[in-house]
């Protein structure tokens, strides 16, 4: 089996998947309420929580798996992009780990591992597809022609589609995670009640901000008491904009690439609307693979070459992309 290790933001995450694809045990311990009362994630907060959470996660998720580190043939961890400081936790503890079993160590970009996500069983799927990866940090059309073999079509300009969900609920005074809020409360408005502008930019890639400012001037033109009665709405017309920009730039690299089947991952794929919205073939990761886990890092790892003891400690980690 291989020992998957997650600490890109703000989750803990271990897994053990083996060979085949089969996840044995995935744990993920989120830190989600601890950063609720700051409306984000706070870098050096998330940092010292992934210290605290480190060795209980990879013990829970060994017993989960009923294994030992004796049944452990590697150690994969993500080495970015991500929060550097919560990186630095995750790498180090995945070096411990190999070096203390003299175990190789696979290292493994954060957003191939989104896209791994898609070769776990039952549903293992295989390439190619055309990709699209959502999340609270990046937003990315991906031509993936083997699991080792990516092209980069596009991506966004500025603001991801994730980062857009948490500040659109920010200005409309819901909850973080912004995305899950902006979700739920978008049921109950009417998403043709506002008309927010969908970015028309060159190529494939994607700009969100100036939907965000659109937002921003519809709330800040409201008195406090249509606010409150207009916030279904113009939530979920802000998430109709969101989702038609994620959409229709898909469609459009499907027909310029003349892909046979889409493919949607990463944070932003749990989103109900998105998932609605997609072709009855498009393959969707599973809501619990959606968010950052570890088991998207032990499959990527599969197909990854791996670091021979003493190589590994040396590694280091990226923030950016």
């Amino acid at each position: 089996m291989i020992l998957g290790i997650e600490t890109s933001c703000d989750e803990t995450a271990a897994a053990l998947v083996d060979a085949q694809g089969n996840v044995r045990a995935s744990v993920v311990a989120t830190q989600a309420e601890l950063h609720t009362q700051y409306g984000g994630v706070v870098p050096e907060i998330a940092s010292r929580r992934h210290l605290e959470l480190i060795a209980p996660v990879v013990r829970e998720a060994l017993a989960a798996a009923g294994a030992t580190l004796d049944d452990v043939r590697a150690v994969a961890v993500t080495q970015g992009p991500g929060l550097i400081g919560a990186l630095l936790v995750g790498v180090a503890a995945a070096k411990a780990l190999a070096w203390a079993r003299r175990l190789p160590l696979i290292p493994v970009d954060h957003l191939l591992g989104h896209v791994a996500s898609l070769y776990l069983q039952p549903t293992a799927a295989e390439p190619p597809f055309l990709c699209l990866l959502a999340s609270g940090g990046h937003t990315m059309l991906i031509d993936v022609q083997e699991q080792s073999r990516h092209v980069l079509l596009g991506q966004t300009l500025d603001d991801a589609a994730g980062e857009a969900f948490d500040k659109g609920a920010r200005l409309l005074g819901l909850g973080y995670p912004g995305g899950a809020a902006i979700d739920r409360l978008a049921r109950e408005g009417d998403p043709l009640a506002y008309s927010f502008p969908v970015a028309r930019v060159p190529g494939l890639d994607f700009s969100f901000s100036g939907l965000k400012t659109s937002l921003l001037y519809a709330v800040r033109d409201l008195p406090a008491d249509e606010l409150a009665r207009r916030r279904a709405d113009l939530a979920a017309s802000y998430q109709r904009a969101i989702v038609r920009a994620l959409v229709e730039r898909l469609q459009v690299a499907a027909e310029r690439t003349g892909a046979a089947r889409v493919a949607i991952v990463g944070g932003v794929a749990a989103n109900s609307e998105l998932r609605a919205a997609l072709p009855a073939d498009a393959l969707l990761a599973p809501l619990v693979l959606c968010t950052d886990n570890a088991a998207m890092i032990a499959s990527a790892a599969r197909f990854l070459p791996a670091l021979a003891y003493p190589e590994y400690l040396s590694l280091d980690a990226y923030a950016s992309a």
